[in-house]
């Protein structure tokens, strides 16, 4: 019998290899440097493990006659025709509970940064500069925090909100019936009129790509602080500078950039625009480099999502 073969395109953690071969898989890490490589070999395996490093569009999987499944190590499948996937049989698999935890400790972690001052605060002491006026905090009790998109990462976020003192409501247009002990079930028009944080928590898809525009910022009645831990081109940073300057938004925590390249690690940082230049001499703004869910644990975890979903496909894929 022909040996299923599975091609580990990015790097994962350990247990996932260890895992799959223990399950009968044969696994193999991807030799070539560039795409036209990966199209070559593609055809002699049965599954590819990926995070985002090369695009899977139509013209990839035409070349993959034999592929029954994509293991996203990671949650958006937005380097992914998943349609057309779908319509060869082909079925993507992502692992967005492996890192949610991740990304709602991230959350709560760069709001309360921002909120208490404590990125400048910490560069001021140890150059031996003591203000303690000027970095007074503000505290998070009785303030309305208002989810979009709750999935897995947004559901994390109002947990870890619970023993603040906060009211959490969240507005997801595919869901209904999921107000519980964390959060009240709320369109938008209650999140632009109570909220003092919004925080973005969708997936990058053609409706959601510049979401948070002058349009949806001006809708807010109050002046907001803004969370983005979801996909840098959910949000436009030039219209975050503008509101910002202008008062109405009081602060952002970014964990991802609309200038992300399709890996998330080469910015090319002669090529960004003005608005990015003005965004990161902003005092009120604390970045990251899109590593919300990216701890030991998330890594850990997502793996075995993988294995599981894997596993869970055997009476489709055969054996």
């Amino acid at each position: 019998m022909k040996k299923r073969k599975v091609l580990f395109i990015d790097t994962a953690h350990p247990v996932l290899r260890k895992e799959l071969e223990n399950d009968g898989w044969e696994c193999h890490d991807y030799p070539g440097k560039d795409r036209e490589d990966l199209v070559q070999i593609i055809s002699d395996y049965t599954g590819i493990i990926i995070r985002s490093k090369i695009k899977l569009d139509r013209s990839f999987l035409e070349k993959a006659e034999n592929l029954r499944f994509i293991g996203r190590v990671g949650a958006g499948l937005e380097n992914i025709d998943v349609n057309y996937a779908g319509s060869k049989g082909i079925f993507c698999l992502n692992a967005p509970e492996g890192n949610r935890d991740a990304v709602g400790e991230q959350a709560v972690g760069m709001l309360l940064m921002l909120l208490n001052k404590l990125r400048a605060a910490d560069a001021e002491v140890r150059k031996g500069i003591w203000k303690r006026e000027a970095n007074r905090g503000i505290e998070l009790g009785g303030k309305t925090i208002g989810i979009i998109g709750y999935g897995n990462t947004g559901s994390a976020f109002a947990k870890k909100l619970k023993g603040f003192g906060v009211k959490v409501l969240a507005y997801d247009k595919y869901k209904f019936g999921y107000a519980d002990e964390f959060v009240e079930e709320s369109e938008m028009p209650e999140l632009y009129e109570k909220c003092d944080i919004i925080s973005l928590h969708v997936p990058l898809t053609d409706e959601t790509t510049y979401m948070a525009d002058n349009k949806f910022f001006n809708s807010f009645q109050k002046n907001i602080y803004v969370i983005n831990t979801s996909r840098g081109k959910v949000l436009d940073t030039s219209a975050l500078v503008a509101g910002i300057k202008e008062g109405k938004i009081l602060g952002a925590c970014l964990d991802v950039l609309e200038y992300e390249g399709l890996s998330y690690e080469n910015l090319e940082f002669e090529k960004l625009p003005e608005s990015f230049k003005e965004l990161v001499v902003l005092d009120n703004v604390i970045l990251s480099p899109h590593i919300a869910g990216w701890t030991h644990e998330s890594a850990y975890k997502m793996a075995m999502v993988i294995v599981g979903k894997i596993r869970g496909l055997e009476l489709v894929i055969g054996h």
